[in-house]
């Protein structure tokens, strides 16, 4: 897939109203620091166009990514940070579920897991939902690079085990580092891009 062109297009905060774009959405889901703007930004072949930060809990807002006029990854709040607040978390969950059952557009939700834990509660609590919205996750295993190969398969098996995953789903191990899963997930951004597309014709 190549990158032609990259916008931060749209910021959605708590009390913003979700934008209705003509284009595929494609939603990135996960716990506070396991990875999401590393993994966008490298999907997005920049370096620093989604804030990374080794402070938890850093992206407080929905974030609409325009590549190349053909489709937007959705950047959404990160959960489970302690430090936040009940009330904040509150807000923030009831403005991601009012994304999921708004957007008309979305095409594809991708949930990332730390790939050197077994799923968190949240994380459970997170697929589940997601599922109960209508959609098949897809589940991305951050931090591919930072356990040996010879330990993939068995945190991989631990991961399907622990959020209870049908064979059939996906689960793509990557990296932002070695950018190892990158293609996989590019292959299905523009299989959805292109089915749209045909569905538009």
């Amino acid at each position: 897939m190549k990158i032609k062109k990259v916008e931060l297009e749209t910021v959605c905060g708590i009390t913003s109203k979700i934008p209705e774009n003509s284009l595929p959405e494609f939603a990135f889901a996960g716990k506070s620091n396991v990875g999401k703007s590393s993994l966008i930004n490298a999907l997005m072949q920049r370096k620093s166009l989604a804030r990374t930060s080794a402070q938890p809990g850093k992206t407080q807002t929905i974030n609409f990514y325009n590549v190349n006029d053909a489709l937007y990854l959705v950047d959404l709040p990160g959960y489970g940070y302690a430090r936040v607040g009940k009330e904040v978390t509150a807000k923030w969950g009831q403005m991601v579920e009012r994304y999921l059952h708004r957007s008309k557009m979305l095409q594809m939700v991708f949930l990332l897991i730390d790939i050197r834990h077994d799923p968190s509660a949240n994380d459970c609590q997170m697929y589940d939902w997601v599922v109960a919205q209508g959609f098949t996750p897809v589940i991305i295993a951050t931090k591919a690079d930072k356990i040996k190969r010879s330990q993939l398969a068995k945190q991989v098996k631990l991961i399907r085990e622990g959020l209870g995953m049908p064979k059939e789903e996906l689960l793509i191990p990557f990296s932002a580092e070695t950018k190892q899963g990158r293609d996989e997930i590019y292959a299905l951004l523009s299989g959805q891009e292109n089915a749209a597309e045909d569905t538009n014709a």
